[in-house]
């Protein structure tokens, strides 16, 4: 049985064993252990959840097939005047929540818990614009979730208005008034992700019927020059004290040299290091293969050697044992790959913080600027630079040419003599 393999008092077996939960607590047991959760962690959670095998066994006695939302959050309304945890409540209160959310975990995984959640008016409206997406402009799972982010701010904004008769009310005034609201307080990127997506989504009521006539137009133009930044990365000395700042005594500390070590030598996207699996490391071909993203091309490098050494550290020292095929995994249970792009944002952010560089930008992208930017002024050629980076078309190269300092050379002109009149 799977408590017996953490708990030995008889008492405290009892105890869980006992209560509408009594069932359902062997089975969260034994999904605990095989994610990798050390004894200690499941003592721990165990603990936590018997508060709410109480609180609902005075309610209802008998034993439980399934939990619902509304169980937990009367639990959590109860729980605090009844407490007696010696230390903070917000603190100890903290801790039972999160030990609970991994109870609804196990139970939604099994079939057993039911969020009661509601389902927002606009739902219906967004899931047909997303297919309308895929069906006929065939966009990418990626600009999907983006799409879909935007939208749903919009939706949100538009309230009870957000239906499909709803719509036929839609104004150029309205369109205009939330776009330009949305606009003064975000960045640019943004932006013109909104404008993209609210734009889109217009031609798609209009295909649908929900507007009687084109108010894509609507959505104001927000004038932007193509090229007009500067690529900030991290120099050669920069990114070398950010490997230096890594502690490699630890596991963590392994994962993240790996990591920054990919990042600095190939100069690739953070996504393409979250991706990348077991299989793309050819090992007897000393080679790498980056996967393809944002209508891309493969790169397949060669596998250098701090690089090499510093995935078999991580690989053979620090990798959690599990099923995953991704090279990267959490270091803590339960083991799972880095399926957001902020997990890796927030571990790159946090050791260029610790080395004490100053930068714009302090995500994966500083190192492929960076990486770019060498490459340029050691004399490679912009198609050299752009089939590295997986560019397919040379254009997107082309704000590198701005750091090629070599080449500007050649073309700034001599400061005219100051002539006495």
């Amino acid at each position: 049985m799977a408590l017996e393999q953490v708990f030995k008092s008889p008492r405290t077996l009892g105890r869980l064993r006992t209560g509408p939960l009594g069932k359902l607590l062997e089975g969260f047991c034994h999904w605990l252990l095989a994610r990798g959760f050390s004894r200690g962690c499941i003592r721990t959670h165990l603990s936590n959840v018997s508060h709410l095998n109480q609180y609902l066994g005075r309610a209802m006695a008998r034993p439980r097939a399934m939990v619902t939302a509304n169980d937990i959050e009367g639990f959590f309304k109860a729980y605090p005047s009844q407490c007696r945890n010696q230390g903070s409540l917000q603190g100890h209160l903290r801790r039972v929540r999160w030990s609970i959310n991994r109870f609804t975990d196990y139970l939604g995984d099994k079939g057993l818990f039911d969020p009661l959640v509601s389902v927002p008016i606009y739902q219906a409206l967004l899931d047909g614009y997303l297919r309308w997406l895929r069906r006929y402009r065939h966009v990418a799972d990626g600009t999907l979730e983006v799409r879909a982010h935007s939208i749903c701010r919009f939706l949100q904004w538009l309230g009870p208005q957000a239906t499909a008769q709803g719509l036929a009310k839609l104004t150029a005034e309205s369109i205009e008034t939330f776009f330009l609201s949305y606009a003064q307080t975000m960045g640019q990127s943004a932006r013109r992700s909104m404008q993209a997506a609210l734009r889109t989504f217009l031609c798609f009521c209009l295909y649908q019927g929900y507007i009687k006539h084109p108010l894509d137009r609507a959505v104001p133009v927000l004038r932007t020059y193509k090229l007009s930044t500067v690529p900030r990365g991290l120099s050669q000395q920069q990114a070398q004290k950010v490997l230096d700042s890594v502690d490699c005594s630890t596991n963590i500390g392994q994962r993240d040299y790996a990591i920054i070590q990919l990042l600095h030598t190939y100069g690739v996207r953070g996504a393409q290091v979250r991706a990348l699996q077991l299989e793309d490391i050819h090992w007897a071909d000393n080679q790498i293969l980056f996967r393809a993203l944002k209508n891309g091309k493969d790169s397949l490098l060669p596998l250098s050697l701090p690089v090499g050494q510093s995935l078999l550290d991580y690989l053979r020292q620090a990798r959690p044992r599990c099923s995953y095929p991704q090279v990267f995994i959490t270091c803590r249970a339960p083991y799972r790959p880095l399926a957001h792009s902020n997990s890796l944002s927030t571990i790159v952010q946090r050791y260029i913080r610790a080395a004490g560089i100053n930068v714009s930008s302090r995500g994966a992208h500083a190192f492929r600027h960076g990486f770019a930017t060498r490459m340029v002024n050691q004399g490679y050629s912009l198609k050299a630079v752009a089939d590295v980076l997986g560019h397919r078309h040379l254009s997107t190269t082309f704000i590198y040419t701005k750091v090629d300092f070599n080449a500007l050379k050649q073309v700034a002109l001599d400061w005219p003599e100051e002539v006495d009149l």
